[in-house]
C-alpha cells in the first residue's frame, strides 16, 4: 500500500518552478491510490481491518479508517452486518435505505455532509464523513449519537464492541433462526450438513443382556432363576429373544417371549411390521402372551408438536421473560408497563416441562416451572392412525384375538377414534365394537372417553389449574354380565387431587385419591392421602390408606418411610406401619447402609413383625463392577438362614468394529455410535486402506453417553434411542495441525437398534498458498485491501483472500489439486488499476502436514 504524500510540498525548498510542478504532479499520482487523502487540507488517513464485537451476536472483521485519534466505520460493511437496508448511490457519495423498520427512512450524503433520519436533517462537520475509493466511512461516535449504535474503538487492541438496545435486525433474524432450530428439536427435526440414514442389514448379533440368582434355602431346597435377553437385526428387522429358566421348572415355550419388528418411518402407510409376542392394548383382560402379527402406521418416535396455545400471566414491569420447554429456549418477551406479558407456547404430545425466567432491570432472577401434560391418543389435525393386530393367547386355551383400532384427528383439539376386537374365548358377545373421543377445550382441561359394546362406558377428565394442583375424575359403568374384563364390578369411580410444591431447598408433591367400587351386592371404598418430601440429605414419605365396605371401616394404616444420607457415605432408611383402628404399630423396619470403594455397598436391615411375631435380620454385600453386577445376602428369620447370590450384566458387540465389552447396564434394545477421524489423502470422502486414523477429534452429541478410547482413537457413544436422529457436531479446532480441516462438521444420524453404527469422519488436508500484491512503484511497496480470487482446475470458484496493508495474503483450505490465483477485474477497474499478470496457477500437493505454496506475487500498474 502506498502510504499518502502529506503536504508534500512544504518540505521541498522551492527554488525552480518546474520542480513544484513536478511535485503536484507528484501528489496527483499518489492521489489515485487507496487510502491516500489529498495533498492539500486534510490530514492523513490509513485503512485497516479490525474486529467488531457485538454481545449476544459474535463478531466479524470490519474496515476501518483511522484518522489521527478517531476511527472511521465502513457504513455499508456494519449495515450489511447488521441486516439495515443501504444501497449506494452511482457516484458513491450517498447511502439510503431504511434503519429498522421501512418507515424509518434515512440518506447519508457526503455532498451536503448530513444524515437524514425519520425526516430529521444532522449536519456533519467535514471531519465526520470521509470518502475513499471503497466507500464511506463515518466516525464511530456518530453511529452512536444519530443511529444508537455505540461503537467503542480500542486502539491498543484493534478491536470494536458495539452496544445497543435496540431490536436490530440481525439480532431478530438470529431469535427467530433459534426459536426454529429449538421448534426442531421438539419435533425431531435436525438440520445438519450430512445425513446418515437406516441401514437394514440382513443379520447382525449386536447386544445381550444376561441375568444368575440362585438361592439355597436351610433345610430345604434350591432354586436357580437364569434369563437371557439377545438382541440382534434378522431381515432388516429388530429382533429380540427373552429366555428364562428356573431350575424348580420345566422349560416352557409360552414362558419365553420373542418378538420381530420392521421399522420404516418414512412410510406413512407401513411404519411397523411386529411378528411373535405383539404388545396388544386390549379391551378384554388377556391373562396370557399374544403371539401373532401386528400392523400399524404409527411412528416410533413420540408423537410431538399438535399446535400452539396462549400463555400469559405477569410479573414486574419492564422484566424480561425467557420461556424453556424440557430445557430447550422457545422464546423470549419483555413485559409492558403493568407487568404483562405472553407467550405462543408449542403443544407437544406426552408430559413437557414449561420453565419461566424472569429477569430484572438491575440483575434480578426468578424462575417458575409448569407441568403439562398431553394424552397420546391426540393426534395432529387431519392425521389418520390405525393399528391391526390378531394371534393366539397362549393361556392354554388357545383363544384367537383380532383387534383393529383407527384413529383421526378432526382438530387440534378433537381426536376421534373407532375399532373392533374379537376374542373367542369370550363365549357372550365375542365381537366388541368400540369408539372413543378426546377433546381438549383448553389448554388446563382434558376430557377423553369411550364405550365397548356390551363390555363397559368410560369418561375421564383431568384439569390442572397453573398452581399445579391437578384434578382428576375417572368414571367406568360395566355391562352387568359382560365377560371380556375379569372382573365382578358394575361401577367404579375414582377421584384424584395432587398438588407440586417447590422451594428454595426443597420439593414436595401431596396427592389424594378416592377409589369407590360398586359391586352387585356391596360397595367397597378405598382411598390414600400421601405426602412426599426432599430437603437437602433428607427424604421422608407417608402415605395413610384407609378402606370402607358398605360404610364401615375395615382399616386404616399409614406407612411412614425415611431416607437420611448421613455423613462418611452412610444412609440410614426406617420405616414403619402403624394400624389406626387397633391403635398399634403393625411392623418397623430399620435399614443402614455404607458405600465401600466407590462401587461397594454393605448393608444390613432389621425388620420386627408384630401382628405375627416374627423378626428377620438381612445382611447383604453389592458390587456395581464394569462388567457386572453381584449381589450377596444372607438372611435369618424364624431361625431358619437362606443364603442368596446374584449377578447381572451386558454385552455389546460390533462385528464391523471387532469392538466387544462387557458392561453391567441394559443393552438389547439400545444402540450406539463408534465414531473416529480419518485422514483423507485422496478427498474421496471414503476411508480407504492406506487412509490412517488420528486421534484428538472432539465431538458434541444430541444424547447418550460418550466414552472415548485412546487406544484406538475411536469414540463410543451408548444408550441411545433406536430409530431416533441425534445431531453429532464436531469441534473445528480438534487438531493441532491446523492444515486439517473437516469437510461437514455436523452430522444426523438415524440410529439402527442392537448394534454400534460406524461414523467415519474425513479429515482433509488444505493445503495454503500465500503471495504479495505490490505496486509499480517500487518491488518492496504493498497494495492492501486487494482482493485474490481461487479457482479450481481454472473454473471452479473456492474462495478468496483480501490483502493486508502491507500487500501479504493468504488462504488456507485448498485440498489437493490444480488452483488459479486470480486478481479480481472489477475490483481494479474500479481503482483505475491494472496488472502485468492477472492469473497465476499453482499445485497442492497430497502432504500428510499439509502443502504450502508462496511468492504467489502480482504486480499492479496504474491505468
Amino acid at each position: 500500500m502506498l502510504q499518502p504524500v502529506v503536504n508534500f510540498t512544504q518540505h521541498i525548498k522551492a527554488h525552480s518552478f518546474l520542480f513544484v510542478i513536478f511535485a503536484c504532479l507528484f501528489s496527483s499520482f499518489t492521489f489515485l491510490f487507496p487510502l491516500t487523502a489529498s495533498a492539500g487540507d486534510e490530514p492523513a488517513y490509513e485503512e485497516i481491518t479490525v474486529y467488531m464485537n457485538i454481545p449476544g451476536l459474535g463478531g466479524t472483521d470490519l474496515d476501518v479508517v483511522i484518522k489521527g485519534k478517531e476511527a472511521y466505520l465502513s457504513v455499508t460493511e456494519l449495515f450489511d452486518f447488521l441486516s439495515i437496508k443501504n444501497k449506494v448511490s452511482a457516484n458513491q457519495d450517498s447511502i439510503s435505505g431504511f434503519f429498522i423498520t421501512q418507515n424509518n427512512n434515512y440518506l447519508i450524503n457526503k455532498t451536503t455532509n448530513s444524515i437524514t433520519l425519520q425526516q430529521k436533517v444532522y449536519t456533519l462537520s467535514t471531519d465526520d464523513l470521509i470518502k475513499t475509493p471503497t466507500g464511506l466511512y463515518l466516525k464511530s461516535g456518530i453511529f452512536g449519537k444519530i443511529f444508537g449504535l455505540n461503537c467503542d474503538f480500542n486502539f491498543r487492541s484493534l478491536s470494536i464492541n458495539l452496544t445497543t438496545k435496540l431490536d436490530l435486525p440481525v439480532l431478530h433474524e438470529k431469535r427467530q433462526e433459534m426459536m426454529r432450530q429449538n421448534l426442531g428439536k421438539l419435533k425431531s427435526e435436525i438440520i445438519a450438513d450430512t445425513t446418515i440414514r437406516r441401514k437394514y442389514q440382513t443379520f447382525n448379533l449386536g447386544t445381550a443382556d444376561w441375568a444368575v440368582s440362585s438361592t439355597q434355602q436351610q433345610g430345604g431346597s434350591t432354586s436357580t432363576l437364569m434369563n437371557l435377553r439377545l438382541g440382534a437385526i434378522v431381515s432388516g428387522g429388530e429382533t429380540t429373544i427373552d429366555l428364562s429358566y428356573n431350575t424348580q421348572g420345566n422349560f416352557e415355550l409360552k414362558q419365553q417371549n420373542y418378538l420381530w419388528r420392521y421399522v420404516n418411518n418414512d412410510n406413512p402407510l407401513v411404519r411397523q411390521v411386529l411378528a411373535g409376542t405383539i404388545p396388544v392394548q386390549s379391551v378384554s383382560t388377556l391373562s396370557a402372551p399374544v403371539v401373532g402379527l401386528q400392523v400399524t402406521n404409527a411412528p416410533t418416535t413420540i408423537r410431538k408438536s399438535m399446535g400452539t396455545y396462549t400463555l400469559s400471566d405477569h410479573t414486574n414491569p419492564e422484566w424480561t421473560v425467557e420461556l424453556s420447554m424440557n430445557n430447550v429456549l422457545i422464546d423470549y418477551v419483555k413485559a409492558d408497563a403493568s407487568g404483562f406479558f405472553s407467550f405462543q407456547v408449542p403443544m407437544v404430545y406426552g408430559s413437557s416441562v414449561l420453565q419461566l425466567r424472569f429477569f430484572g432491570p438491575w440483575g434480578e432472577e426468578q424462575t417458575k416451572e409448569e407441568n403439562i401434560s398431553v394424552p397420546y391418543n391426540f393426534l395432529p389435525k387431519n392425521e389418520f392412525q390405525y393399528t391391526a393386530s390378531s394371534g393366539i393367547v397362549e393361556n392354554g386355551q388357545q383363544g384367537r384375538l383380532v383387534r383393529f383400532e383407527a384413529n383421526y384427528g378432526l382438530s387440534r383439539l378433537v381426536t376421534i377414534g373407532s375399532g373392533t376386537e374379537y376374542l373367542s374365548s369370550v363365549s357372550l358377545n365375542p365381537v366388541m365394537p368400540f369408539v372413543n373421543i378426546a377433546y381438549r377445550p383448553v389448554s388446563t382441561l382434558v376430557l377423553s372417553g369411550d364405550y365397548t359394546l356390551n363390555v363397559r362406558t368410560r369418561a375421564i377428565a383431568t384439569y390442572q389449574m397453573k398452581s399445579e394442583l391437578t384434578f382428576e375424575l375417572d368414571y367406568t359403568k360395566y355391562k352387568e354380565g359382560q365377560q371380556a374384563i375379569l372382573n365382578s364390578f358394575i361401577e367404579e369411580r375414582k377421584a384424584v387431587i395432587s398438588k407440586q410444591f417447590r422451594g428454595m431447598n426443597f420439593s414436595g408433591f401431596a396427592r389424594f385419591s378416592v377409589d369407590e367400587v360398586i359391586y352387585p351386592n356391596a360397595k367397597q371404598t378405598l382411598s390414600d392421602l400421601m405426602f412426599s418430601y426432599t430437603w437437602k440429605n433428607l427424604s421422608s414419605n407417608i402415605t395413610t390408606y384407609t378402606i370402607l365396605m358398605d360404610k364401615d371401616f375395615l382399616n386404616t394404616y399409614s406407612n411412614l418411610a425415611v431416607a437420611w444420607a448421613l455423613p462418611h457415605r452412610y444412609t440410614l432408611r426406617p420405616q414403619l406401619q402403624y394400624m389406626y383402628t387397633s391403635g398399634r404399630v403393625n411392623s418397623a423396619t430399620m435399614e443402614i447402609e455404607k458405600q465401600l470403594f466407590g462401587s461397594g455397598f454393605l448393608n444390613l436391615t432389621v425388620n420386627n413383625n408384630l401382628v405375627y411375631h416374627t423378626m428377620s435380620a438381612t445382611l447383604g454385600l453389592r458390587f456395581d463392577l464394569s462388567f457386572a453386577k453381584a449381589a450377596f445376602s444372607a438372611t435369618q428369620a424364624n431361625k431358619r438362614t437362606s443364603l442368596t447370590q446374584s449377578f447381572s450384566g451386558g454385552a455389546v458387540y460390533d462385528q464391523k468394529t471387532k469392538y466387544a465389552k462387557l458392561n453391567n447396564r441394559s443393552n438389547v434394545g439400545r444402540a450406539g455410535m463408534v465414531i473416529y477421524a480419518f485422514l483423507d489423502l485422496n478427498g474421496n470422502n471414503r476411508r480407504d486402506k492406506n487412509e490412517p486414523k488420528i486421534p484428538g477429534l472432539q465431538i458434541r452429541v444430541s444424547g447418550g453417553r460418550m466414552q472415548p478410547n485412546v487406544k484406538d482413537s475411536t469414540i463410543q457413544v451408548f444408550d441411545l434411542e433406536p430409530y431416533t436422529s441425534y445431531l453429532v457436531e464436531l469441534n473445528r479446532n480438534s487438531f493441532d495441525n491446523i492444515a486439517w480441516q473437516f469437510k461437514n462438521a455436523t452430522y444426523k444420524v438415524a440410529i439402527d437398534p442392537n448394534q454400534l453404527k460406524l461414523i467415519e469422519v474425513p479429515v482433509q488436508i488444505s493445503g495454503e498458498v500465500s503471495g504479495t500484491v505490490y505496486t509499480s512503484k517500487t518491488d518492496s511497496t504493498g497494495q492492501g485491501r486487494i482482493t485474490i480470487n481461487f479457482y479450481r482446475n481454472g473454473s471452479v470458484l473456492v474462495g478468496h483472500a483480501l490483502t493486508e496493508n502491507d500487500g501479504y495474503f493468504n488462504f488456507l483450505g485448498l485440498p489437493p489439486g490444480s488452483y488459479t490465483a486470480c486478481l479480481d477485474e472489477a475490483q481494479l477497474k474500479k481503482l483505475h488499476l491494472t496488472a502485468s499478470l492477472m492469473k497465476k496457477k499453482f499445485e497442492i500437493k497430497t502432504s500428510v502436514e499439509g502443502d504450502v505454496v508462496s511468492n504467489i506475487n502480482f504486480k499492479l500498474f496504474i491505468l
